[in-house]
């Protein structure tokens, strides 16, 4: 599985792309309104439904976001040390391992927004959100995102196995991720090159003919769901 967008017959692939937004920020805003065991175990159901809805492999959609794992879990271990005896405190970790696991549920939730939403019913639903040029120019930000992401954890992926294969594996932790940042580096800059060449190649356009975008019955469920997470996290 990849962070971008594949065919499908799921619930979630039929919902209008602007009622997946809406449910995506009252999930975020209720992740960080309600940071504690029992909020965030109500936010965990959610998100399995969520998952289930779009068809979505937690594991899967987990291996994808693993390059964020080392940062979320510097958090906690940072937060446990001291400067003095005991030196590590574990309870001074809960409530930074408590914001972590939320960005992991965002995460996810945001997994399935890009599973099952074409780039350009993303773009089309940030210009009807957002009017005027800025409103073009998110939709374009977000559209060259959601086309380049994928690509990019692909050569990341190529990097690692080519390193592997040349028993790279084996070096220390450190010349490892040193290795595949510099070369996952040297290969965007190459790819954002090349992408803008293409850009002024096919002359992109700011205002292009975007798909038409309705709202049906199938909407009401999200949008439902999205006015009750969304009021609990104001409460």
């Amino acid at each position: 599985m990849t962070l971008g967008y594949r065919p499908g017959d799921s619930f979630a692939h039929r919902l209008d792309p602007r009622s997946k937004l809406a449910f995506q920020f009252a999930f975020a805003l209720a992740a960080f309104a309600h940071t504690t065991p029992r909020g965030l175990v109500w936010l965990t159901l959610a998100c399995v439904a969520v998952l289930r809805v779009a068809r979505v492999p937690a594991r899967a959609a987990l291996a994808e976001y693993r390059f964020v794992f080392p940062f979320l879990l510097a958090g906690p271990l940072v937060a446990a040390l001291t400067l003095g005896p005991p030196w590590v405190q574990p309870s001074r970790a809960v409530e930074s391992a408590l914001a972590s696991y939320r960005v992991v549920l965002v995460l996810l939730v945001s997994a399935a927004y890009l599973r099952t939403t074409p780039v350009r019913e993303s773009r089309a639903a940030i210009r009807s959100l957002v009017p005027g040029r800025l409103g073009r120019l998110l939709g374009a930000g977000v559209g060259f995102v959601f086309r380049f992401l994928p690509v990019l954890q692909s050569d990341l992926r190529r990097i690692r196995d080519a390193s592997a294969a040349r028993l790279g594996d084996q070096r220390g932790s450190v010349a490892r991720m040193r290795l595949v940042a510099v070369s996952g580096l040297s290969r965007a800059f190459s790819r954002a090159d090349r992408f803008s060449l293409a850009l002024r190649a096919r002359c992109f356009a700011w205002n292009p003919t975007l798909p038409a975008l309705s709202l049906t019955r199938a909407d009401l469920p999200a949008l439902a769901a999205s006015a009750a997470v969304l009021a609990w996290a104001l409460v």
